[in-house]
């Protein structure tokens, strides 16, 4: 493709990247990303990917704006509150950069809209807020063959890591069979986060998106990344598939895209 005028001086300081250059941008505008939530995770990761041109984002989320996310949900504000999220995000998305396309997809992810929802798009984020979605989100994006870039935040620390079964690596049950059993973890509500921390990690798992739909770099595949805001302090630990997976191991019990119970909403899995 052919940039125009605008579209250089808007990514200029990628294009003189030598690892991403005017292919590579032509990469970010032909991409379509799959955003699941437009919170503390999806906000900072809407934005970013936004402003990085990727061209076609899909925004999943059937919340509405309340002052209480302002604290950390940067892509909403004060005389949004009330507005559905989708559409709070959609005008801050397009107010960074009018070239990217964004579908917003107002609804609550389940096992009825999952496998089509994913179809449309190349890669899929998970920015959820609680365990039945990201174990759903896994399931989905397996069976779909696509790559899944997966954060978890809660009080100071986070979690990041890319999954990919259909290229030899772990999925999201080989690190966390199942979720957790009501009342073991506490959620977001009743715990707290810090709200800086929400865009830490939002920031990291965009920039790993982009290190995937740009084919460079180490993939965070097969590594799970701790982050504590407290210590500053991030450690990596490797992670192999799991022969036991039900999922994606080589006896699977789970063969078709089931709705996992509700788990506790938000905090990180042990």
């Amino acid at each position: 493709m052919s940039f125009s005028e605008d579209q250089i001086r808007r990514y200029a300081r990628h294009i003189l990247l030598p690892n991403v250059g005017g292919i590579g941008q032509e990469k970010l505008l032909a991409a379509k990303v799959l955003l699941i939530g437009a919170g503390g995770l999806g906000s900072p990761l809407a934005l970013y990917l936004a402003a990085a041109g990727v061209g076609t984002i899909g925004l999943v989320d059937d919340d509405t704006v309340d002052l209480s996310n302002l604290q950390r949900q940067i892509a909403h504000t004060t005389d949004r509150i009330g507005q559905p999220k989708t559409d709070s995000a959609t005008q801050a998305m397009q107010a960074i950069n009018p070239d990217v396309t964004v579908h917003q997809h107002r609804l609550r992810l389940d096992a009825s809209n999952a496998a089509a929802l994913f179809a449309d798009y190349d890669l899929i984020a998970d920015g959820s807020d609680n365990f039945s979605t990201r174990f759903l989100v896994n399931d989905a994006a397996f069976f779909a063959r696509k790559t899944l870039v997966s954060a978890a935040i809660l009080r100071f620390d986070g979690q990041l890591a890319t999954y990919r079964p259909h290229a030899g690596g772990p999925c999201y049950r080989c690190i966390f069979r199942e979720p957790p059993p009501p009342g073991q973890i506490p959620s977001c509500a009743e715990a707290g986060i810090l709200g800086a921390v929400a865009g830490v990690m939002g920031t990291l798992q965009a920039t790993e998106i982009l290190k995937e739909l740009l084919g460079i770099g180490d993939s965070m595949a097969g590594r799970l990344l701790i982050y504590d805001g407290l210590s500053t302090t991030f450690r990596t630990v490797r992670v192999k598939p799991d022969p036991g997976c039900p999922l994606c191991g080589p006896n699977p019990t789970i063969t078709h895209l089931e709705q996992p119970d509700e788990g506790p909403a938000c905090g990180l899995p042990g």
